[in-house]
């Protein structure tokens, strides 16, 4: 076996066109390495919930250039098999069509640059077109420049939120693609991602791609100005702007769009982290560099804290570091960092019931059919009686904005992790640059009525219930942990969680009419009166980007009058803890 593994290695070492990972490959040989060469050459890297993404380092299991070289080619090769033809407009007028153009973004980690530059040549030497974005940019402007630029394709070369170690390849398909007409812009699903997988696999060599030194154009800034005036779009005009931001890309690449935007939709200019403010692929002053992690926001918190009472922050607002989701937080006294984050779900709620009120929830689609609301089965279930109260319709996806993208009449939906889709008919996925100015907005006229975010979810409670969510996530070293754990719940599912007892209990990985399979469980938990329980739930899955198995629970209680709030949400927090204790009892973990 260890004759084998390093035969393999060697294999692969002749084929690496990159020194830097030829020499630490060829060191791992030579210092007999077997565990770690194993890890590396336990199979190849395949496309999950977004894509390629994994720790940077020499192998098949590893983000390097001969992987991305490899994935570019399998692309350009699904691109050429399914003979795509680029948009009307992109077609020179009185002439032949150009071949099939792909655009390639990237962020500002370690190596993006490098996957970028080698995907457009190999975009080149397949006969495609390829354009890359001017410099690092957020993902957001990807997508939007996918469909802004007829393009047949596009590549983001990002890991997102994941630790300074990684990187990442997501992979979109544009209008010109068969079964994309109208969801181009987003990224792929099934079959698209298993026939690009087994042109990725049929690849001879990275030695045999033809990679030309040049030929793929440098898109000018008019890309980045055409996002922006796009951007600008989904405020309301005339609404209130007088809103105080403190915000934070924490070391990512959002800075110049975000404050660009908020300065062209005529906000006050946000204050920036300064510690967090420039691009830094090292991410040195969180541990993890997503706004959901613990200790994430706290220098966002003291900028906040340092600011003039007389010019006290409104909100703290954070984007990932490629710019794709938005955190959100508010003042909150009673808290000893004085403020607290929002969770994804009620920005969500909040976002949805913004829309609503300015009349835009039919707005902004391709056309007047356009209005439907959707979210995944991990959120939260409030937004389906949102969409039920207002008349608009209302769909569940899988997890991941590629299955909410492919929503038919979307016109806008959310994720919990923080992701949120304002304007598909511009951004086919989740944009944390629009989300933020639509936040603004929402933040600013309630300002001017002299109400408050949180004043607004107390009355979307009292409207509908309260709707409390949390989760369970626990991160592990050894990913069998994780299909132990999925195991057990599936041989010996609860009948009980926080003495609710369990309606129903579902295994995912069957499908059903509304779902394509998925590795997850899903449990519905009845209330009554007795518990002050309406209905709760709970979903368990593997994460599709971390090595992390993740809990979703959600339990809705009715409220009757406003003094009723804190007692719901106090028994909501008590059930909610009940839940984890007795899920993760009856999953070993």
């Amino acid at each position: 076996m260890q004759h084998e593994l390093i035969a393999r290695a060697r294999d692969w070492l002749s084929d690496d066109p990159d020194p830097d990972t030829r020499q630490e490959l060829t060191d791992l040989i030579e210092a007999g390495a077997g565990d770690e060469l194993a890890a590396r050459f336990a199979g190849t890297l395949q496309f999950g919930t977004a894509g390629l993404r994994a720790e940077l380092g020499a192998g098949p299991m590893r983000m390097n250039r001969a992987v991305v070289i490899r994935a570019a080619a399998g692309l350009a090769s699904y691109l050429n098999r399914q003979r795509p033809r680029p948009a009307q407009d992109a077609q020179p007028a009185g002439g032949q069509p150009r071949p099939g153009l792909v655009v390639i973004g990237y962020d500002a980690r370690h190596r993006s640059a490098d996957f970028a530059r080698d995907t457009a040549a190999v975009m080149v030497g397949a006969g495609l077109r390829a354009v890359l974005l001017p410099r690092p940019l957020p993902t957001p402007v990807l997508a939007f420049a996918i469909r802004h630029l007829g393009a047949v394709a596009g590549v983001e070369v990002t890991a997102s939120h994941n630790p300074p170690r990684d990187n990442g390849y997501k992979v979109y398909l544009g209008d010109g693609v068969a079964g994309t007409a109208s969801r181009g812009g987003s990224q792929i699903v099934p079959p698209a991602d298993a026939e690009i997988a087994a042109e990725i696999a049929a690849v001879a060599g990275v030695h045999a791609v033809p990679r030309p030194d040049a030929g793929w154009e440098i898109a000018g800034e008019e890309v980045v100005e055409a996002y922006l005036e796009r951007a600008a779009s989904v405020l309301t005009e005339g609404s209130p702007r007088a809103v105080r931001v403190v915000y934070t890309p924490l070391h990512g690449v959002g800075r110049e769009t975000l404050t660009a935007a908020f300065a062209r939709a005529g906000f006050p200019a946000p204050t920036v982290v300064a510690e967090q403010a420039e691009p830094d692929p090292d991410f040195p002053t969180v541990a993890f560099p997503n706004p959901e992690e613990p200790g994430a926001m706290d220098l966002a918190f003291a900028t906040a804290r340092a600011t003039a009472a007389d010019a006290a922050p409104d909100l703290v607002i954070a984007n990932d570091p490629d710019a794709d989701r938005c955190a959100v937080a508010v003042p909150a006294p009673e808290e000893p960092a004085g403020w607290r984050m929002l969770r994804g779900d009620e920005v969500g709620a909040l976002l949805a019931a913004h829309l609503v009120r300015t009349g835009r929830a039919g707005q902004g689609g391709q056309s007047a059919t356009d209005t439907t609301f959707a979210t995944t089965i991990v959120s939260s279930s409030l937004l389906s009686r949102i969409a039920a109260t207002a008349g608009v319709p209302y769909a569940e996806t899988l997890t991941g904005f590629k299955w909410l993208a492919r929503v038919d009449g979307v016109r806008y939906a959310y994720e919990e992790a923080l992701g949120y889709c304002v304007d598909p008919a511009g951004v086919r996925d989740k944009d944390g640059i629009t989300a933020a100015l639509l936040v603004a907005e929402l933040a600013a006229g309630l300002r001017a009525e002299g109400r408050t975010l949180v004043e607004l979810l107390d009355e979307l409670a009292l409207a509908h219930g309260l709707h409390a969510t949390d989760q369970l996530s626990v991160r592990v070293d050894d990913l069998s942990v994780i299909a132990a754990a999925m195991e057990r719940l599936r041989a010996q599912p609860p009948t009980d969680l926080a003495g609710l007892p369990v309606t129903s209990a579902q295994d995912l990985s069957q499908g059903s009419e509304a779902l394509p399979p998925t590795d997850g469980l899903r449990y519905h938990l009845a209330g009554g009166a007795g518990s002050g329980v309406e209905t709760a739930r709970v979903i368990v899955r593997p994460s599709g980007t971390e090595p992390k198995l993740k809990c979703y629970l959600e339990v809705v209680l009715p409220v009757a009058a406003p003094d009723a709030l804190p007692v719901a949400r106090a028994r909501a927090r008590e059930v909610l803890e009940a839940v984890k204790r007795d899920l993760a009892a009856a999953a070993g973990i």
